[in-house]
């Protein structure tokens, strides 16, 4: 047996502990792949938002302007139309209300108003203008009862209902006139109304 002295034990103790640390690492190592695995998993899911979308081709232009050089007198009376384009990928529900009411000496009440829905014809001609063969008839009366009731999407007028599958037009007719019996009270009269479309998803 080989004489070990207290020096050569110190030595041989160092020795085993990093020799320990190697082979308890190996150890460690074998076993942190030593486990078998598996997974699944679902695509990663996508959300967009539907839109509704309308424009008209007015180019910002006024229906009707009648202008103090030629005013109008009883009986007057004046046609134009208005194609309105729904661009949006959602159905909806289409109505026609006013903005910007006002009158003085009770014009409005003496010009009567008629809406009628259809097809062809655009912004400043009515030409090849058809009315829808049912439920053409968008507004009848005049252009008091128009602003003074219609002002919102909830009163709003109109039965259009735009399916979102692709882009729909559709073309509106405005006329109006002043009473033929329009009383004197209304000379000098004015009145103005703007008209707004809105869609609203259903």
């Amino acid at each position: 047996m080989p004489f070990v002295t207290p020096f050569t034990a110190k030595i041989a103790a160092w020795i085993a502990i990093p020799a320990a640390l190697i082979a308890s690492g190996v150890i460690v190592s074998a076993a942190s792949y030593s486990a078998f695995s598996a997974t699944t998993s679902n695509p990663t899911s996508n959300w967009q938002a539907g839109s509704v979308a309308l424009t008209d081709d007015d180019n910002g232009v006024a229906l009707f302007t009648v202008s103090p050089t030629v005013p109008l007198k009883p009986g007057s009376t004046g046609t134009n139309c208005i194609a309105v384009t729904s661009t949006g990928n959602l159905p909806s529900t289409v109505k026609l209300y006013g903005s910007n009411y006002a009158t003085t000496n009770g014009l409005a009440a003496q010009l009567s108003l008629t809406i009628t829905q259809g097809t062809g014809g655009g912004f400043g001609t009515c030409t090849g203008f058809t009315p829808l063969a049912t439920g053409s008839s968008v507004y009848s009366g005049t252009v008091a009862g128009f602003g003074g009731a219609a002002t919102t999407f909830a009163t709003g007028v109109g039965s259009w209902a735009p399916t979102g599958t692709a882009s729909e037009t559709r073309v509106f007719q405005f006329s109006y006139t002043l009473s033929p019996t329009a009383l004197p009270t209304v000379m000098g009269g004015t009145a103005a109304l703007g008209f707004t479309w809105e869609a609203q998803n259903s």
